[in-house]
């Protein structure tokens, strides 16, 4: 929760207890400890993907409701965005990168531009899911290593992944690689205030979800209608 671009309150936690059980305890809790109800905020802020695809649809739906109910906008905001955001490199070119499980990655690759609210990160092109290998080669297209920042909560991954690619005679194995936080929420209620003014919001209709990679479910339903 924040009041313009100042953090107010925040709950992070790990568990193994399901999403769409205790979003609401938790944010029942963070609203009676700073003493605010819902109605009284002016944008929801939330997070339209990539991700998995039961988190993701718990959110929107949550937020949905809300905006019906007490007639405010959404920021829909881009969880790679809230990624990049976390950089601590001054490199021009910033690679937000987020596990996609199946051996796969998230990716979108941003660069620096000068805005209102100071320097902000603009994505050059779209997101992308793909496999590992996939990744090494578009981190190799962005150019010179000593301009070039790789940021993701899963560090571990990304260095496995280009230092096997080194070993096959690939590039980009010497890449920053900077570990940030998977709790997102800061970042999003940020990147939902920058949004605000500049008109960027949706509504609880027009709001949906960017998920990138096609459910299992109409996977599985595109290759039985095709046989």
């Amino acid at each position: 929760m924040l009041r313009d671009d100042n953090l107010m309150g925040v709950i992070g936690t790990a568990s193994g207890e399901i999403y769409s059980s205790r979003i609401f305890r938790h944010l029942e809790f963070l609203l009676g400890e700073l003493s605010l109800r819902l109605e009284e905020f002016d944008v929801f802020a939330v997070a339209a993907g990539p991700g998995s695809f039961t988190g993701l649809r718990v959110g929107l739906a949550a937020v949905k409701g809300w905006a019906e109910v007490y007639g405010k906008p959404i920021a829909a905001v881009s969880a790679l965005e809230a990624v990049a955001m976390q950089s601590r490199s001054r490199a021009a070119t910033v690679v937000s990168v987020m596990d996609a499980r199946r051996k796969e990655f998230y990716w979108g690759i941003y660069g620096r531009k000068e805005a209102n609210a100071g320097m902000r990160l603009v994505l050059k092109n779209h997101e992308v899911v793909g496999t590992r290998e996939d990744f090494v080669r578009a981190v190799s297209n962005c150019g010179a290593e000593s301009d070039l920042a790789i940021v993701t909560p899963s560090p571990a991954m990304v260095n496995e992944a280009l230092a096997q690619s080194e070993n096959n005679g690939g590039g980009a194995s010497r890449a920053l690689v900077d570990r940030v936080s998977p709790i997102l929420a800061p970042e999003i209620g940020y990147l939902g205030w920058l949004q605000a003014p500049e008109g960027q919001l949706a509504d609880a209709l027009t709001l949906d979800a960017n998920y990138i990679r096609r459910s299992d479910a109409e996977l599985h339903w595109k290759g039985s209608a095709g046989s």
